[in-house]
């Protein structure tokens, strides 16, 4: 699944090649572990006009792009990203955010950005900032991997992205650093079918939440969805931008919408692509999540009888195809089979590996491929795709995809599940899903032993006085059901939310090359052109 153990959100489906992490991180300073103000006023605090002028001095900091360089090595063995096809360069930089808000005038955490310049410069809009979703995704490394979908784009806007608070080289968050810890933690049984099994589950989410505050207690309290806003808001000024002009993707149409929230009258042309229904509280998110997985399973499954003999698979009905997944899934927990070098695939690791390949149409020659190989023992394909799903490259290293998530979900959500109040909800989230619902049930303990305490029951969206902001959802989508385009377009208030259909499979609509989709995306963000709420593509 996403990755596990945290009642997840989602980032958009990631590319195995192209994606490549961008500029060592520099150093931080070192933070103050204060308790954060909910409260605060966006741009000013209980410092008066001291506060006032901090965040003045922060607003007109001038950024250093450079030429990207490789990563440190403890995260990744990738090389800088290459040129655009046209020969552009990608430039690096870092820029000072608040630790807190409500004290600007104290410590600061550094944001690492990344940008391609627009081609016309002279017909130059402005700033188009990316977020990919997770919580926990890196804009830095995802941005070149994607850059090829968003060409045309380029032709008015600066293509900009950056690794949020806790991400990446954006002071990233640290929780278990062992590679085999790692290795070990997502291995485990995610699922506990006896007390014993549920004590284990709960003795390693523990460990892991004290790893987190051993490593990262100063930062914990301050990697929330609000503070990322604002830290958006800020960018937007030190960019010279007057609006902010914003594509977000899963995920990140959540940030987008508190953005929003926040900051009504500076919303620029806004795109929301594959929308999280922004009403829903954690275990309501997860809940839709096992439903919207198990849609996708039916849809590649329903795929898979429509090829007939051409498809790998055991089953003349999808129901069929399905069943033969789950009874693959029920072997795994019992005996783990071969995977990777001395790594084996487990339960767990499977049914993220089938998560990860139900991202994306494209990637459904591999699930069915890997499903195929897995039922005859050979269990690679799957740990390779469940690999990705966690951050961890071919070469071992991981990302802190994972760890940013936890504390992004924790930090932002206030509920917490007793393993008591867990059971008591697989029967609506088996359901749900008789494949994925087990794991999105247990995942829900995730934060019940985090060390900062969360903030809402869910995200507050509604932005009266904005512009129109273009909100898509995507019929076939898993992981953020089609409801919720509708839900976020009504949240964020009349004459605010335009909504667009795509009539498709996967996660996200513009990415899936759909030309319907992006000649209204592009049409919008390029010319200014709000196409008719509720407008489809086929």
């Amino acid at each position: 699944m996403p990755p596990t153990h945290a009642p997840w959100r989602t980032t958009a489906p990631r590319r195995t090649s192209g994606s490549r992490r961008t500029s060592a991180r520099r150093g931080t300073a070192v933070l103050a572990a204060a308790v954060l103000l909910a409260g605060a006023v966006a741009g000013c605090s209980d410092d008066g006009d001291d506060g006032r002028d901090r965040m003045a001095e922060l607003a007109a900091q001038k950024l250093t792009w450079r030429g990207c360089t490789p990563p440190a090595a403890a995260e990744s063995d990738a090389a800088a990203p290459t040129p655009l096809p046209d020969g552009t360069q990608w430039e690096c930089s870092f820029m000072d955010v608040p630790l807190d808000y409500a004290d600007p005038g104290g410590d600061t955490v550094e944001l690492a950005l990344i940008r391609a310049k627009a081609r016309d410069q002279s017909n130059r809009i402005g700033s188009l900032v990316f977020n990919f979703g997770g919580p926990g995704g890196s804009g830095v490394t995802a941005l070149p991997s994607f850059a090829a979908d968003y060409e045309n784009l380029r032709s008015r806007y600066d293509l900009v992205s950056f690794d949020p608070r806790g991400v990446g080289q954006s002071q990233g968050v640290e929780c278990l650093g062992d590679r085999q810890a790692l290795d070990r933690f997502f291995a485990q049984d995610a699922t506990p079918d006896n007390a014993a099994e549920e004590e284990n589950l709960q003795n390693e989410l523990k460990k892991y939440a004290e790893a987190c505050e051993e490593n990262s207690g100063e930062i914990l309290p301050y990697v929330g969805t609000e503070n990322a806003a604002r830290d958006m808001d800020l960018m937007r000024q030190v960019l010279g931008d007057d609006k902010l002009y914003y594509f977000g993707i899963s995920y990140g149409t959540e940030l987008g919408g508190v953005y929003a929230h926040l900051f009504p009258r500076r919303v620029g042309r806004a795109v929301f692509d594959a929308s999280v229904d922004p009403r829903d509280t954690a275990a309501e998110g997860a809940l839709g999540q096992a439903a919207g997985f198990q849609l996708a399973l039916r849809n590649f499954a329903q795929d898979c009888v429509d090829r007939g003999d051409a498809c790998a698979l055991p089953g003349s009905s999808p129901a069929e195809i399905q069943q033969f997944v789950t009874d693959l899934l029920e072997r795994l927990d019992k005996q783990p089979i071969e995977g990777i070098g001395q790594r084996k695939l487990t339960q767990t690791q499977a049914a993220n590996g089938i998560a990860q390949a139900l991202y994306s149409k494209e990637f459904w020659p591999f699930l069915e491929q890997g499903l195929d190989e897995a039922d005859g023992g050979n269990g690679a394909l799957l740990l390779a795709l469940s690999d990705s799903m966690n951050g961890r490259d071919e070469n071992g290293h991981y990302s802190n995809l994972h760890a940013a998530n936890a504390a992004v979900n924790c930090v932002d959500y206030k509920q917490r599940f007793t393993r008591e109040e867990v059971k008591a909800r697989l029967p609506e989230f088996r359901e749900a899903s008789p494949v994925f619902g087990d794991f999105l049930g247990w995942g829900l303990l995730g934060c019940n032993q985090w060390p900062v305490p969360g903030t809402w029951e869910h995200p507050i969206v509604s932005a009266p006085g904005a512009a129109p902001i273009l909100v898509i959802g995507n019929t076939g989508d898993p992981a953020t059901p089609f409801e919720g385009a509708k839900a976020m377009a009504t949240a964020l208030g009349e004459d605010v939310g335009v909504t667009l259909t795509y009539e498709g499979e996967g996660h996200g609509a513009y990415n899936s090359k759909d030309a319907c989709v992006q000649r209204v995306v592009d049409a919008y963000l390029l010319d200014g052109k709000v196409p008719a709420s509720g407008t489809v593509c086929p």
